[in-house]
Parts: structure tokens; C-alpha cells; sequence
């Protein structure tokens, strides 16, 4: 049930993004071009997006299990450090650049589009470095 679950979650987050047009990139650089020919719609998409996330884990603070039984897992650390400013950079000039990030990344993938291809393999890579480098410390 666990399973099937986060399977209608994902395929409707997927949805979520190709219908606010976040898997489009040129929608999110043209989000991201404020000096430019600046679209504004995106806004909305994440103002719900904050509103629906800040109901969620206003919920998930009060209990110890999920719905579903399984066990809570929220951040616990609070500190806006080096690290969380370094990685926000690095994903905000990755976002900007490419106009896509790891969600709508996926679902491009999934849906063949082949720009996608080069950034799950360059998110994938990411990910395998941080996870050897994080193993050094």
C-alpha cells in the first residue's frame, strides 16, 4: 500500500508539472528572466505550491507516523550553514542556467525528451560525487 501510494504521489506531482508548465524550461527561464521578457505565471504555480507544502508539514510535525504507518522522517536541523548555502547556489545557477530541476527533470526523462537525458546524467553523477565526498568528512 506503502508503495502504491508513493506511486500516485509521483505520478501526480509529474501531472502537476506539465500542467503549471514547470517541465517546460523555457517557461522557467522565462520566470527566471526578470530583466528580460519576464513571465510571471510561475509565481502562482509556486505560491500554491508553498501554501500546499506549509499545510503538509504543519500536518506532519504533529504526528509520529504517516497515514499510511509509516515512520516520520522530517529535517531536524534548523542551521542555515555553508553547506546549505553553497548547494542553494549551485542548484538556484543550475536552475537558472538550464531551466529545469531534478522534478521536472524526471519527468522529462520519463517522457524521452533527450536535454533530459544529459541532466539526469549529470544529476546522477552530481549526486554519486556529493555521496563519495560526504564520505571523506
Amino acid at each position: 500500500m506503502l508503495n502504491l501510494s508513493a506511486l500516485l504521489a509521483g505520478l501526480l506531482f509529474g501531472l502537476g508539472l506539465i500542467v503549471s508548465g514547470m517541465a517546460n524550461p523555457a517557461k522557467v527561464t522565462g520566470f527566471l528572466d526578470l530583466a528580460g521578457r519576464w513571465d510571471p505565471s510561475l509565481a502562482l504555480v509556486m505560491a500554491g505550491a508553498i501554501g500546499v507544502g506549509l499545510a503538509g508539514f504543519g500536518m506532519a510535525k504533529r504526528r509520529t507516523v504517516s497515514l499510511l504507518g509509516a515512520t516520520m522522517q522530517l529535517p531536524a536541523s534548523t542551521a542555515i550553514d555553508r553547506k546549505l548555502l553553497a548547494g542553494s547556489l549551485l542548484f538556484g545557477t543550475g536552475w537558472g542556467l538550464a531551466g529545469i530541476c531534478p522534478g521536472p527533470a524526471l519527468v522529462a526523462f520519463s517522457a524521452g525528451a533527450p536535454q533530459a537525458l544529459v541532466f539526469v546524467a549529470a544529476m546522477l553523477a552530481g549526486m554519486a560525487l556529493h555521496r563519495v565526498t560526504a564520505g571523506r568528512r
